[in-house]
């Protein structure tokens, strides 16, 4: 929520824009002078601070300075006389985000006000912009039966603001799947924004979720924001939340169930409306039985559970999964790749324990080591199949020697992009040879 501090001596004044503010559903604490507006500071934070520039006690000058010190990222409006432009000029060059004449019409205030809360919400959009951008926002891919579960519940939950615990292996797409989410959300256009609670050191977690105050700790030269309040109004996701530190676990809680915090050093309570969504590849029941997860935490994350199934499960997919892999390195490697028969059924035959994600390594390494634009059983790692993809033919020669023979035809003509003339020079045989070996095994 919007929360604004209306600094104004003049009653009247006070009372007729503090009215007009309420209107739009803003939090708006009113105070009589700049001596009382500082000590709201010093309890709360503020989107917006509306003041004038003269009032007994503190000027505007003076209350313009304790705000950029409290609170650098708030905005601060100066109302003003005609007689004081000098004032409120001075007052812009110091900090002041914008300035209304006395008298002045309600709705070109609020249009101000609007108007730096909209750039405040640009300026926390890009705060997340970089990570975003840095992650390649592929989205689910499948449509066997397992998956379309999980889409059938992302469908249903999406709209609402249930907070929502992803189940699975490694590598299954548990973030996918909460970009997913946020996408459908009514929280679309506002930050996704993600921390992973397994690549931060215990001691610095608490900050990174919830900010820290200017002097909380060495180091801490200035204050920052955490991830909850660069995530307000939007999503949070919470990824591998099993590796969170107990004493995290409990302050977690309080922000689920309260929605508010204090910073790491500070005394002030931050409010967030945050849309909050967990994923972790641990069995959380398990952590729980065992003393390492709260309980409580996790019956309040678990309001929709959503388990992403592992690959060996839904391996009609693989096809359209190595498709899309492989489009995307086209434009990474400046060519187009295609998928043989007989490498897809020997990625077929494998149990993927490293899911999707292994599956992408296995396609980006095939389009690097390719000779040519068709990907053979060759092209993929040795454990995965045998050489030419087909089963194991023993320890007999003749068999052998015959494996390892389709498969350098296949590869020169892979090669040489199916030119038979080429691919003949290539082996060092002629033509009708090649194409009486392509017809014994039959290569097309």
């Amino acid at each position: 929520m919007v929360r604004i501090l209306l600094a104004e001596d003049d009653e009247i004044m006070r009372i007729s824009v503090y009215d007009r503010l309420k209107q739009f559903g803003w939090q708006v604490d009113e105070v009589e002078n700049g001596l009382d507006g500082v000590k709201m500071l010093e309890k709360k934070d503020y989107h917006l601070v509306i003041s004038d520039i003269r009032m007994p006690g503190m000027d505007g000058l003076k209350l313009l300075e304790k705000v950029k010190e409290h609170s650098p990222e708030t905005d601060i409006i100066i109302m003003t006389a005609y007689g004081s432009v000098n004032n409120a000029l001075d007052c812009m060059r110091q900090g002041a985000s914008d300035y209304v004449l006395k008298p002045f019409d309600l709705d070109d205030l609020i249009i101000r006000c609007n108007r730096l809360l909209d750039m405040q919400s640009v300026k926390a959009r890009c705060a997340t912009l970089e990570e975003n951008c840095q992650i390649n926002d592929r989205g689910l891919i499948g449509n066997t039966p397992p998956m379309q579960q999980v889409y059938s519940v992302i469908d249903q939950a999406a709209p609402t603001n249930a907070t929502i615990l992803i189940t699975g292996e490694s590598g299954t797409g548990k973030e996918l799947a909460a970009r997913a989410i946020h996408r459908a959300s009514l929280r679309k256009d506002k930050p996704f924004v993600s921390i992973n609670c397994a690549a931060i050191p215990e001691g610095l977690m608490e900050s990174e979720m919830f900010g820290h105050e200017r002097g909380a700790f060495t180091g801490a030269d200035k204050k920052r924001k955490g991830k909850f309040e660069l995530a307000d109004n939007g999503t949070l996701l919470l990824d591998e939340l099993g590796d969170l530190p107990g004493p995290l676990q409990a302050k977690l809680l309080r922000v689920l169930q309260e929605g508010e915090f204090e910073r790491v050093g500070g005394s002030k309570t931050i409010s967030v409306d945050v849309r909050v969504l967990a994923c972790t590849a641990k069995d959380l029941q398990k952590e729980v039985d065992e003393g390492r997860f709260r309980q409580d935490l996790l019956f309040r994350l678990k309001v929709i559970p959503i388990t992403m199934p592992p690959l060996r499960e839904h391996k009609e997919d693989i096809y359209d999964l190595c498709l899309h892999f492989l489009k995307e390195f086209d434009t990474r490697h400046s060519k187009p790749f295609s998928l043989s028969q007989e490498a897809l059924e020997c990625l077929q035959s494998y149990s993927f324990p490293g899911n999707a994600r292994e599956l992408r390594n296995l396609m980006e390494r095939a389009s690097v080591l390719s000779s040519g634009p068709v990907i053979y059983p060759d092209d993929l790692p040795t454990e995965l199949c045998s050489l030419n993809g087909a089963t194991d033919v023993g320890f007999n020669l003749a068999d052998n020697v015959a494996v390892a023979e389709q498969a350098c035809l296949k590869k020169a003509l892979n090669h040489c992009d199916g030119n038979r003339t080429k691919s003949a020079d290539l082996l060092g045989i002629s033509r009708k040879n090649l194409w009486e070996k392509m017809k014994i095994y039959g290569i097309e």
